[in-house]
């Protein structure tokens, strides 16, 4: 049983052996296998080495593979000496025995893959080559100046009727990638909503009252972090919608207005509109059409209603050319017990009522007068 157990922990000790040296088999690491340079700048292509030089000899080579699929050698190593290509002597800079490579003052040409082949050989394992290969993809931009947005119109446009075009440009950069911004929200295509290939164009067809704000144009590109233009407002002409005619000093049951007797009221007239609105109140009673006064606002005496009256409110906007209407009617009677009455200013006391209230308080402290004598009569 102990033989046993001493052959079992010794397949295990080196099946452990085996298992960390796999883990541990990578010799070199690339931090970064992918790098978006800025033209103009150095880059440096570094790599990590996981031995020491002094028990290893290496030899080696950095290869470009330009987008086009054009290949070059550009650095041939070992560990004592580097052999760098004369085309790009004065543009890369290789010291043996680090194996990184940096590239000076990038260009577009320098665009593409960098590939390190490696061969090492351990002093203590003579005859046995490890080659290790990476590959590395360098990306080469222009920074992104500050975008501009030019709007055509120019002016404000009339909903329904108009089109609008959104461009967004940029003096300096390479890669942009464009986004729109409607007061801070981001835009994205729908029925009316129209993005050129690059997304720098938004063309809206047609322009409706929801279209109208603050536009915005986001650039970047790899090197560079979200660039904001300038904001650009879209005004839109439209309306008028949603009119309503109000009163809170009567009661209202769907389009009939009651008043009480004595009453002084006011009626507004609302719509929402860009620009706003010209207001006329007209009575349609008796079969006839009088304009009454203009302006949003229409005052109404009790005086004046012997019986129900017909009023129309009239919006109009002199930009679009639509118009809307809405019509009332006004009755004089008394709200009655029990129903309340909604005014807000409540404060004003008829002259009958002060009497009344005066009357009852000057009976009131005669009774009292009199219950006094009474109960106490005088003591001789």
């Amino acid at each position: 049983m102990e033989a046993t157990g001493g052959t079992v922990l010794n397949v295990c000790s080196v099946l452990l052996f085996f298992f960390l040296t796999e883990v541990s088999s990578e010799y070199i690491h690339i931090p970064t296998l992918v790098h978006h340079g800025i033209e103009g700048k150095s880059l440096l292509l570094s790599v990590e080495t996981h031995f020491s030089m002094d028990e290893v000899e290496i030899q080696g080579t950095w290869s470009h593979t330009r987008p086009s699929g054009t290949r070059a050698t550009l650095v041939t190593f070992t560990k004592e000496s580097s052999i760098t290509d004369m085309m790009y002597r004065n543009h890369l800079l290789f010291r043996e025995p680090n194996v990184s490579l940096l590239i000076r003052k990038l260009n577009p040409d320098d665009e593409g893959d960098y590939t390190l082949d490696l061969n090492i050989e351990f002093h203590n394992k003579t005859g046995l080559v490890i080659k290790e290969k990476r590959t590395v993809h360098v990306s080469v931009d222009v920074p992104v100046s500050s975008p501009v947005i030019e709007k055509s119109p120019s002016s404000a446009v009339i909903e329904d009727k108009a089109n609008v075009t959104l461009s967004c440009s940029v003096e300096r950069g390479t890669r942009v990638v464009f986004q729109w911004l409607r007061d801070n929200i981001a835009l994205g295509p729908n029925d009316r909503y129209h993005f050129s290939q690059d997304n720098s164009t938004l063309f809206i067809s047609p322009v409706r009252k929801q279209d109208k704000g603050m536009y915005r144009c986001v650039a970047s590109n790899p090197v560079s972090p979200d660039r904001h233009s300038r904001g650009v407002e879209l005004n839109v002409y439209y309306g008028p919608y949603n009119l309503e005619v109000d009163s809170v000093q009567s009661l209202r049951i769907g389009e009939v207005f009651t008043i009480n007797p004595g009453e002084l009221v006011f009626f507004e007239c609302r719509a929402d509109s860009n620009p706003p609105n010209s207001y006329v109140w007209i009575s349609t009673s008796r079969n006839s059409t009088q304009v009454i006064t203009e302006g949003p606002r229409l005052e109404v005496r009790f005086y004046r209603l012997a019986q129900a009256e017909e009023y129309l409110c009239r919006a109009f906007n002199n930009v679009t050319q639509k118009q809307d209407e809405a019509r009332i009617t006004l009755v004089v009677a008394s709200f009655g017990p029990g129903k309340e009455k909604h005014i807000q200013d409540s404060g004003s006391v008829s002259p009958l009522a002060a009497i009344t209230v005066c009357s009852l308080f000057v009976i009131g402290c005669m009774l009292l007068f009199f219950l006094r004598r009474t109960c106490h009569p005088k003591r001789g």
